[in-house]
C-alpha cells in the first residue's frame, strides 16, 4: 500500500505544478457545456501522466488507472469543469480573462486536486491495488447538468464502481480541515415559473383592470404557506422567488406578471406534492382574483444522498490523515448538485474541503486559498488508497 508518509511527500513535489494548474484554469475559465480548452488541457496533462481516457458528453472525460496489484474494487472520483457567468472583481495576476466569467465556485480547485491525485496515484501504481476512475464532468452549473449525459453514455460502466467520491470547496472552513454528513446531505433544486395574466389598462383606474402586478404579490406570499403551514417542519424546504418581470409603467398596468423562484427540499416524495400544491395554490389565488395563470415546474438535481457506510469510512479515515480535530461534521446544505445522479446510481459521499475564503462562493470576490490544495490531494490519495486496500476501521 502506499503510506501517508509517501503520499505527502509526493503531494509537496507536485504542489507548485497543481497551483500552477488550478490558476491556469481560473485564469481561462468556461461555462457550462463550453469547457473545450479546459478539456483539451486535461486530455494533454492525462497524456503526459500516461493515464488513458475516453471522451464523454461533448467535453466531458473519463481516465482510468488500474493498480499493478489485484482488486475487485473500482472507485471512481468526480471534479467538475464548468465556471459561472460573473465579473470577477479580485485583483489577481491570474483573475479570469473572459469577460462575465469566473471560476467562483472552485471548480477550478476541483479540477486541479483531481489531476493531482491521478498523478500520485500514477507515480504509486506498482503498489497500487485495484482501480481508479477519474470523473472530468462538464456542466455542474446549470440545469440539466452535465452528470445525466455522463452516466447515460457510460461513466459507470465497465465495472460499475464499488464507491463514488467527490469533494467541494468550502469557503468558511479553515484550510486543513475537511467535513463530512451522512445521509441526504444537500438538496433538489426546481424551477418554478409562474406566468399570471389579467388584463391591463391606466394605472388611474383600476377598477376597470384585472391588475396582475396585484395577484403576483398576494400569490407570492401566499406561496410561503407551502413551507410555513402545509410542509412537514421536520423537512427542510425552501421557497424563494428571485426574479419578477412587470412590464407596465408608473401609468400603465400590464397585462401580465412573470415570476421565477426556486423549490428546494431534503425530502424526494415531497418535492413532488409539493409541485402539486405549487399548481393549486397559483390556480386558486389568481381565480379568486378574476385572473388566470401558467405554471410550469423545471425539475432539477434530485436530492444527494450520502451513503452512511461510506461516509463514514471516509470520515474516520480523513481523521487518521488530518487528526481527529480537523475532520468537523457540518450541517445539510440547500444547495443543489448533479453529484446526486452518480449516489442515485453507487453508493457515494461528497465531502467539504476547507479552503478559507472571506468571500462566499457564488460571489465576484471568492477567493480559496490555494494552500488547500495540499489537503485536497493527500487527502482523497490518501482515503483512495486505504479503500482499495481495506484499511478502514
Amino acid at each position: 500500500m502506499i503510506t501517508k508518509q509517501q503520499i505527502d511527500q509526493l503531494v509537496d513535489q507536485i504542489l507548485p505544478q497543481m497551483i500552477g494548474i488550478r490558476r491556469h484554469f481560473h485564469q481561462f475559465p468556461e461555462l457550462s457545456f463550453e469547457e473545450y480548452e479546459t478539456s483539451a488541457f486535461i486530455k494533454n496533462y492525462l497524456n503526459e501522466q500516461d493515464i488513458p481516457w475516453r471522451p464523454l458528453a461533448n467535453t466531458g472525460i473519463v481516465a482510468t488507472l488500474d493498480g499493478n496489484r489485484s482488486s475487485d474494487k473500482v472507485i471512481a472520483l468526480r471534479a467538475d469543469m464548468d465556471a459561472l457567468p460573473i465579473q470577477e472583481e479580485n485583483d489577481l495576476p491570474f483573475r479570469s480573462v473572459r469577460n462575465q466569467v469566473m471560476h467562483a465556485c472552485g471548480h477550478d480547485i476541483h479540477l486541479a486536486s483531481l489531476l493531482g491525485v491521478a498523478t500520485v496515484l500514477r507515480r504509486n501504481r506498482s503498489r497500487m491495488a485495484g482501480t481508479v476512475r477519474f470523473i472530468f464532468q462538464p456542466a455542474e452549473e446549470k440545469l440539466p447538468g452535465g452528470a445525466q449525459q455522463m452516466i447515460k453514455e457510460g461513466a459507470l460502466e465497465g465495472p460499475v464502481p464499488t464507491w463514488v467520491i467527490g469533494q467541494h470547496v468550502m469557503p468558511e472552513l479553515p484550510v486543513g480541515r475537511a467535513a463530512f454528513y451522512p445521509g441526504n446531505y444537500m438538496a433538489s433544486n426546481d424551477e418554478i415559473y409562474i406566468k399570471i395574466k389579467g388584463k391591463g389598462g391606466h394605472a388611474a383606474q383600476p377598477h376597470q383592470n384585472i391588475d396582475p402586478v396585484v395577484i403576483a404579490a398576494q400569490l407570492i406570499l401566499n406561496l410561503q404557506s407551502l413551507v410555513s403551514r402545509i410542509a412537514d417542519p421536520r423537512i427542510p424546504t425552501v421557497l424563494s422567488f428571485g426574479k419578477v418581470i412587470a412590464e407596465g409603467a408608473v401609468n400603465i398596468i400590464p397585462d401580465e406578471v412573470s415570476l421565477a423562484g426556486t423549490l428546494r427540499t431534503l425530502d424526494a416524495r415531497w418535492r413532488m406534492q409539493a409541485h402539486q400544491k405549487i399548481k393549486e395554490i397559483s390556480e386558486a389565488v389568481t381565480s379568486a382574483m378574476g385572473g388566470h395563470c401558467e405554471v410550469h415546474i423545471v425539475k432539477g438535481y434530485p436530492v444527494l444522498h450520502n451513503d452512511p457506510s461510506l461516509t463514514e469510512k471516509l470520515s474516520k479515515l480523513a481523521e487518521k490523515y488530518l487528526g481527529k480535530e480537523n475532520v468537523v461534521p457540518i450541517d445539510v446544505w440547500m444547495a443543489a448538485e448533479d453529484f446526486a445522479y452518480y449516489a442515485e446510481q453507487v453508493p457515494s459521499s461528497f465531502f467539504r474541503l476547507g479552503v478559507q475564503s472571506v468571500s462566499g462562493l457564488h460571489t465576484a470576490t471568492f477567493n480559496p486559498d490555494e494552500g488547500a490544495l495540499r489537503t485536497g490531494i493527500g487527502l482523497m490519495s490518501f482515503m483512495v488508497c486505504s479503500l482499495l486496500e481495506g484499511h478502514v476501521s
